[in-house]
């Protein structure tokens, strides 16, 4: 159960970063070429590797790499995520695979502002983070995005600098 669990935390964090298969036009990795290590990691997979999209490929051998040299703590905390995902209804993994679609055709700034407010969000007490959950839930659609935009207007790129102190001017 436990090499089966890697095996699959694996393959789901490799798909989760595959191109569409129009997009596959690199050369696939040989079996032969993988590790012993990976070999054996990915073993239920040899019988299929030679029919398996290229970049499923290349993102099996980075997911089995991912997953090789992460400590066992790090593998216990990506099984728990696992079975979490796992035991979500579909309709909520696929509203999850949406958000990170959209995440990830975000600009690097942009996500580098969702993830500042996602760490400041999550220094808040935990009654206050309550609060703002029941306020977002209670608000209509339009609602919503009224706040989005307003936050988006009023929140300067994480990384801008504070800007220049007002000089005066001779006799102001």
């Amino acid at each position: 159960m436990k090499v089966s669990l890697a095996i699959i935390a694996s393959a789901w964090l490799a798909f989760a970063s595959l191109p569409a298969p129009a997009q596959d036009t690199t050369p696939g990795v040989p079996w032969a070429a993988l590790s012993v290590e990976q070999q054996q990691f990915l073993e239920r997979f040899q019988a299929g590797w030679d029919d398996m999209p290229p970049g499923r490929q290349h993102a099996m051998v980075k997911g089995t790499e991912r997953w090789l040299s992460m400590t066992p703590e790090q593998q216990a905390r990506a099984r728990e995520r696992w079975q979490k995902w796992q035991e979500l209804p579909p309709g909520e993994q696929e509203r999850i695979k949406q958000r990170w679609r959209r995440f990830r055709d975000l600009t690097p700034e942009q996500r580098e502002s969702v993830r500042d407010g996602y760490r400041r969000f999550h220094q808040l007490p935990p009654e206050r983070r309550q609060d703002l959950r029941e306020r977002w839930h209670d608000m209509t659609p339009a609602q919503r995005n009224e706040m989005r935009e307003r936050l988006m207007r009023n929140r300067r790129p994480p990384t801008a600098a504070p800007p220049p102190p007002h000089r005066r001017g001779p006799g102001g």
